[in-house]
């Protein structure tokens, strides 16, 4: 090749590539530092002309790449200027949020979305207590407990971040069914603990109570459950291997233990339950129990046969009922209605622990479908009675449903069941007056529960509670009166709220001067309700007060009621004096009452005459007018009339 043709070849070779392949030729005297080789096809340095020797090819490379570096440091303070923007959007966004919780705490989305926010930006301190905030008012779902354990386990260094974490996995597993979380725990606890790792009785003890526990809690759950049941099996079948051939009395106890997991998962109606079966028989092979493989049972005793092929039995009643739940393409009401109808068939089958877990499988995917939490609390009030579920799932309940007036009674209901103490008693009923229902009856029936939880517990022979008042009863019938507007209540609402308060003044408060003063109370409000004269009036006749009762007679004869209660009055009163007064009491409120009954009689005439003479006016008709005008008058009347009827039918 001649010296030209390798000069033009030379002329041809990419700049980048040229420059990498005399790289140690990128030093001057004027411009020290090495040259950057670059890529091919970046652009930089391509367009350079041919036929420019080495070194002022170099020099306009450097040049060139000068200008990069000027863009990149542009373009560098341009992104950094926009990443401080964004921080400061970010940073705005989340005190909004801030903002929004306080004002309104109880609004469930703001606060998935404040806790998203700070841990995109890992704000640790406010997200823990964001977190611990929310957790206070609301049951987490599993995926939210299972993030927020993940970011403590990431920052796990210690023992007593180990214990911090062990027990967020308590509360977690506490709120919603949920079989990963169970497995999360397991796995977190078996890695963690020294003790367990390293085989001490207390460690091996420990793990075989939460393993228990996890079986409970999940091991019923048809789909779900053999995953802890293996979990188990693993476990000791761990132990098993890491055991000493003169540990022999031990490693046969052991054995027991695995043949026992086994015998037990067979029994439980669950997926995939002839695949344990197989594992089994080849785990009792392993230990030298030979069997038939190709024989189902061969090997198996006999009650682990019976056992077995009942749970088949079971699952395949219900293996139907388990594909309509988990049909992908239902919506979330035919998921609902297929669940309610599962737990129908559950309950009617009476194993109260299978309708128990089916139950909190259904709650952990419909949280705030309080028909779920009316139905489950009510079953377990009647049939399991266990305290700390019973405490668990209203707790829960309560939570969830907030504007459920019914789960607040049933709950104070429950807890006095219990026999639980006034400080849990009065904190349930704080919470629950603070919530919004949709209607003031329900705000009374719980004020009432309340009374009537307080009225019990007072009354029982030779029980003292301490700390248990009458003036309790009294605070919190003075509460709804103050709570309670009069206008938002029905008459008999009212009575009965009053009643009850003035009679308990009698019976436990020994006070009949407060019980009159109920009633005098309630008429600076409402002294027109006839209603509440007579009941004030019947409560003095309980009391053989008749001349207490005889004076609210004179008090309220000649007031003007409703109706025909002005003139019911004063026939109660001539009654009152007939049973209850002398012959002079008689003759007194006859002379009261006898001009009060002939003004209420002239006036009564008076209005029937009006009433007349409006009906003649009507019946002529209005002057003779042209035929227009009278349509135009027809239809005015029409419209009023039409207006009257409404009117009434509404009232």
């Amino acid at each position: 090749m001649s010296r030209a043709n390798s000069k033009e070849e030379t002329s041809r070779v990419p700049i980048s590539v040229y420059i990498s392949q005399h790289a140690v030729v990128g030093r001057t005297k004027e411009r020290s530092g090495h040259f950057l080789i670059v890529p091919v096809g970046t652009g930089v340095g391509e367009g350079v002309w041919e036929g420019r020797s080495p070194p002022e090819v170099l020099i306009a490379m450097e040049e060139t790449l000068a200008e990069q570096e000027d863009r990149n440091l542009n373009s560098s303070s341009s992104s950094s200027s926009s990443d401080d923007d964004d921080e400061a959007a970010e940073d705005l966004r989340i005190k909004t949020l801030e903002k929004s919780v306080a004002e309104n705490p109880f609004d469930y989305d703001t606060n998935v979305q404040y806790i998203q926010s700070l841990r995109k930006f890992g704000r640790l301190k406010q997200l823990r207590q964001a977190r611990e905030s929310m957790n206070e008012r609301f049951p987490l779902s599993s995926e939210m407990w299972q993030e927020w354990i993940k970011d403590e386990v990431s920052l796990c260094r210690s023992s007593e971040a180990f214990t911090e974490v062990e027990k967020l996995y308590e509360r977690a597993v506490q709120e919603y069914l949920s079989v990963p979380l169970w497995c999360d725990y397991i796995n977190f606890v078996q890695e963690h603990d020294a003790s367990i790792s390293q085989c001490s009785p207390d460690g091996i003890s420990k793990m075989r109570q939460l393993f228990e526990r996890a079986l409970t809690a999940a091991g019923l759950h048809i789909i779900e459950g053999n995953k802890i049941w293996e979990a188990y099996r693993n476990f000791e079948q761990a132990i098993c291997l890491i055991m000493g051939d003169n540990e022999n009395e031990e490693k046969e106890k052991q054995t027991h233990r695995v043949r026992s997991l086994y015998h037990r998962q067979l029994s439980v109606p669950l997926v995939d339950l002839r695949s344990t079966l197989r594992d089994y028989k080849l785990w009792e092979a392993e230990q030298g129990n030979h069997n038939d493989a190709n024989s189902e049972f061969d090997g198996v005793p006999s009650n682990i046969i019976s056992a077995y092929k009942k749970a088949i039995e079971v699952y395949n009643a219900r293996k139907q009922y388990e594909e309509q739940i988990s049909n992908p393409d239902a919506s979330d009401s035919e998921r609902l209605q297929q669940f309610m109808n599962y737990i129908k068939f559950e309950e009617s089958s009476g194993d109260p622990a299978r309708v128990q877990i089916l139950y909190e499988r259904a709650v952990a995917l419909f949280p705030i479908s309080s028909d779920l939490w009316l139905g489950y609390s009510s079953y377990l009030d009647r049939t399991l009675k266990v305290p700390a579920i019973l405490r668990s799932v209203y707790s829960r309940a309560t939570k969830n449903c907030t504007w459920v007036g019914e789960l607040w009674v049933r709950y104070l209901l429950s807890l006095e069941r219990l026999h639980a103490s006034e400080k849990e008693l009065s904190n349930v009923f704080e919470q629950a007056i603070q919530c919004a229902f949709p209607s003031f009856k329900e705000y009374l029936d719980l004020f009432l529960t309340r009374v009537d939880g307080l009225r019990r517990r007072m009354s029982m022979v030779g029980s003292k509670e301490d700390g248990l008042d009458y003036v309790l009863i009294r605070e919190t019938f003075q509460h709804a009166a103050e709570y309670l507007l009069t206008e938002c209540l029905s008459t008999d609402d009212l009575l009965h709220l009053h009643s009850y308060w003035a009679r308990l003044e009698v019976k436990l408060g020994n006070d009949i001067v407060a019980a009159r003063g109920v009633w005098e109370n309630l008429l600076k409000k409402s002294g027109s309700m006839l209603e509440i004269w007579q009941s004030y009036i019947s409560m003095e006749i309980e009391l053989g007060q008749i001349n207490e009762a005889r004076s609210i007679y004179k008090r309220c004869y000649s007031k003007r009621f409703s109706g025909t209660g002005s003139e019911d009055v004063c026939h109660f009163w001539l009654r009152f004096e007939r049973e209850h007064g002398t012959l002079d009491d008689f003759d007194l409120a006859q002379k009261k009452v006898a001009p009060r009954l002939q003004e209420l009689m002239a006036f009564k005439a008076q209005q029937e005459t009006k009433g007349d003479l409006a009906s003649v006016v009507n019946k002529d008709g209005p002057p003779a007018a042209s035929a227009p005008q009278k349509r135009k008058i027809g239809k005015a009347l029409e419209v009023k009339t039409a207006s009257w009827k409404e009117k009434e039918i509404y009232i």
